[in-house]
This record gives structure tokens, C-alpha cells and sequence, in this order.
């Protein structure tokens, strides 16, 4: 099929939420972990996607315990790292960008710097093995008060394969602007910002994270449709915050089936992807946990298709807007999108004669 075959971009996927089960088993045998549900493969899956869909950020979260639990040596998140290269290769992903929390995978006894470079290491390994282009994202919690040591972390790493610095976890209680200081760190080292923001809390953590800490992209951003006014199935005002994410242009990290599973959206349905493609926001597709909500890339371009009636010039469109939002350098950026991206979509386009 067409979608499967697409060269494909994501921006928005957890590493710790894209492991495969049987990798989850062998790690627990490895480790002597030994809190799984299940050591087998297809049931374990089953369980994560159950745990994961229903309707709550919090509950979501919670089969996170498992894969982080295993992802506590060198070998295991370089192992992760790799498959995930691999997995995303036979998806059809040339560029992605994957994010973690370093505080989640000391408990063994790795430094956060350690946790950091045997990331890079599986990554670089998979992008020689399999030619996909990466860029790792360092998350700070917003529960924790280790924001700043996470920034000046990712900074430390930028010319290794860090890419950008993000503040994830719940929302409700947690605004971003008591991260403030180390935002404002990034920005004078001249560094890239994305936030998770409007999944699990209302359009006002959106603009927190641009106003007071400079986000150059939004990871979710359902809750941005409070500040649009609809009528009928048509727009008739934006607000003054949605004026300014489409004026300048800052590019939303969408994931639809997580944000079905969370509880952000209803239905797919009511997913405002539609709305903001429709009033041409920057809109990217993403996975965000690939194990937890079952999904790849390709299922979640489907999903636009059947509910949004994307076609492959608007999918094609949609992958370049992802590339030119990506935190690489201007003159990668267009080299991805004009020796890889166009001459893919080209070749399908022969391939399945499509307009």
C-alpha cells in the first residue's frame, strides 16, 4: 500500500513507549525483573494497548513502570534504541526524532550522561544499519525539580545527536512556566524547544509553554481548539493565542490514536486535527507510543485518510511541513526533503499512478 511505502517523519515518539513485547521479556528475564503480567509476547502487547486505552493520561502512563523498569543498563536502551531504527525502517520512516526522561533509567546505577549516550549509541548504530536519520530529544518531568540539570544536559549533548529539550508528564498541577529557568536556559544557548502541552490541560498550558518558554513546537496541542470558535462545522474566530501558533507558524506534534487512548479527544472524530489542517496550521502526524496505542506511523496516516480525507499529495504536504519543523540544521532539512522525501513521493506516484 501506498501509506506503508511513503517516506515518512516523526516528531513525536517516546522511546520507552515503543518497545516490543518480546524485547520487554527478554530484558525482564536479563534484569530479574520480575513485575510483568505475562512473559508471553502477543499478550503482553494486548496488555499495554488494554492498560493504555482508557480515556485517562494518568492511567495511560502507567505501563511506563514496565518498560522503563527494563531499560535500566547500557546494554538494554542501546538495545531499544537500535530496534526501534529497525522498526521504524520497515515503516517506512527516513527522519525521526525520539525522546526520554534520563531520570527514569538510573535505577541500576547509570548517570544521567550515561543513559544519554547509550541512547546515541543504538540510534547511530541503527542509522547506519538502516539509513534512517534521527535526532534525540531530552524530556525534563514536569513533577520534578530537575529541569535545569535536564537542559543543561541536552545541552551538553548537542553536537552528539541531541536535538532539542521537552517538558513531558502530567499536566494538571504542573505548568510549564515553574520550568521557566531552564527554558530560558536553552533559549540562550541558542537551542531547539518543544513542549507537551493542551493534551491533559486546557489551551492556557499552551500558551505557557510559548509565551514563557519559548516553544518552537507543541507536542499534542488538542486543547488549542478552546481558543477557535466554530460554528456549524466551520471557524468563524480564532482566538488570540491560535492567531498567533498559525501566524508564526508553530508546528503541532499530533497523535491521534494516543490522544483517543488518553481521554484529550473523544473520538477520532472530534480529533481537531481536521479543523486545524482545514485552517492550515502547521500540522504534523506522529505516534507518540507506538506499543502502548498499537499504532505505527503509517496506521496513524491511515487514520487521517479514513477520517480526514487526506489525500497522498495533502499526506505529502504533511511530511514536508514535519521535515522543514524538524530541530536539524536548515541545510539538512532540505536535503532530506529534496533527495528523500519528494523522490519518494515521486516514485509512488508513478508506481500507483495517483494524482
Amino acid at each position: 500500500m501506498a501509506i506503508h511505502e511513503m517516506p515518512k517523519v516523526m516528531l513525536h515518539d517516546h522511546l520507552d513507549g515503543g518497545l516490543r513485547p518480546k524485547t520487554v521479556i527478554e530484558l525482564a528475564r536479563d534484569q530479574k525483573y520480575d513485575k510483568l503480567p505475562t512473559n508471553d509476547p502477543g499478550e503482553l502487547a494486548e496488555w499495554f494497548h488494554r492498560g493504555a486505552n482508557r480515556g485517562s493520561l494518568p492511567l495511560y502512563l502507567e505501563g511506563f513502570a514496565h518498560t522503563c523498569g527494563i531499560m535500566q543498563t547500557d546494554e538494554a536502551l542501546e538495545r531499544v534504541s537500535y530496534e526501534m531504527m529497525e522498526d521504524l525502517k520497515d515503516d517506512g520512516v527516513v527522519y525521526v526524532e525520539t525522546r526520554f526522561a534520563p531520570v527514569f533509567h538510573t535505577d541500576k546505577g547509570l548517570h544521567w550522561g550515561e543513559t544519554v549516550g547509550a541512547v546515541l549509541r543504538g540510534l547511530e548504530r541503527g542509522k547506519r544499519d538502516f539509513g534512517v536519520g534521527y535526532g534525540l530529544i531530552v524530556c525534563a518531568m514536569r513533577n520534578m525539580n530537575l529541569s535545569e540539570e535536564m537542559a543543561q544536559l541536552a545541552v551538553d549533548f548537542r553536537d552528539r545527536g541531541v536535538v532539542g529539550f521537552d517538558l513531558a508528564g502530567e499536566e494538571g498541577g504542573y505548568p510549564p512556566k515553574k520550568h521557566v529557568e531552564a527554558f530560558q536556559y536553552i533559549q540562550r544557548q541558542n537551542f531547539n524547544i518543544t513542549v507537551h502541552a493542551g493534551e491533559g490541560f486546557g489551551k492556557e498550558s499552551i500558551w505557557q509553554a510559548i509565551q514563557w518558554c519559548g516553544a518552537h513546537r507543541i507536542g499534542h496541542a488538542t486543547r488549542l481548539i478552546e481558543d477557535i470558535v466554530t460554528s456549524e462545522g466551520r471557524v468563524v474566530k480564532l482566538g488570540t493565542l491560535a492567531q498567533y501558533v498559525l501566524d508564526k507558524r508553530i508546528p503541532l506534534e499530533m497523535c491521534l490514536s494516543s490522544n483517543v487512548h488518553t481521554g484529550a479527544v473523544k473520538s477520532l472524530q472530534e480529533h481537531p486535527f481536521g479543523t486545524y489542517y482545514a485552517e492550515k496550521f502547521r500540522v504534523t502526524l506522529n505516534t507518540d507510543n507506538r506499543l502502548m496505542s498499537a499504532t505505527t506511523l503509517s496506521k496513524e496516516f491511515q487514520l487521517a485518510a479514513d477520517v480526514f480525507h487526506l489525500d497522498f499529495a495533502e499526506m505529502e504536504k504533511l511530511t514536508i511541513n514535519a521535515m522543514k519543523s524538524a530541530f536539524q540544521p536548515y541545510d539538512e532539512r532540505i536535503k532530506y526533503i529534496y533527495e528523500s522525501i519528494k523522490p519518494g513521493f515521486q516514485k509512488l506516484r508513478e508506481k500507483y499512478e495517483l494524482d
